[in-house]
């Protein structure tokens, strides 16, 4: 899209821990990340490969609107995001504790 080739680091910016994270992690071993706007689809599965040694079997993206925030008089909000769920190959596994 924009001709920038992305590093594996540069891709996936963090993991998202969370209770609905956990499950997922769990049950479908799918996980959640943080990632790069102009990351796409196989860039993410790239990186995820590199950066843990696992299997990616399909990889989903949203985009995320910023939340609406105020402080006294200023209005604005919290910057737009991108998000990706990573399911990987039953026999492997992240462990980020």
């Amino acid at each position: 899209m924009s001709g920038i080739e992305l590093e594996s680091h540069q891709v996936v910016l963090r993991p998202l821990v969370t209770e609905k994270g956990v499950h997922q992690s769990e049950k479908y071993n799918a996980y959640a990340f943080e990632v790069n706007k102009i990351a796409t689809k196989a860039d993410i599965r790239k990186a995820v490969e590199e950066l843990w040694d696992v299997r990616v079997v399909a990889v989903r993206t949203q985009n995320r609107k910023g939340k609406p925030r105020s402080s006294r008089l200023a209005k604005g909000h919290t910057p737009d995001w991108k998000k990706a769920v990573v399911q990987l190959h039953e026999e492997d596994r992240i462990s980020f504790f």
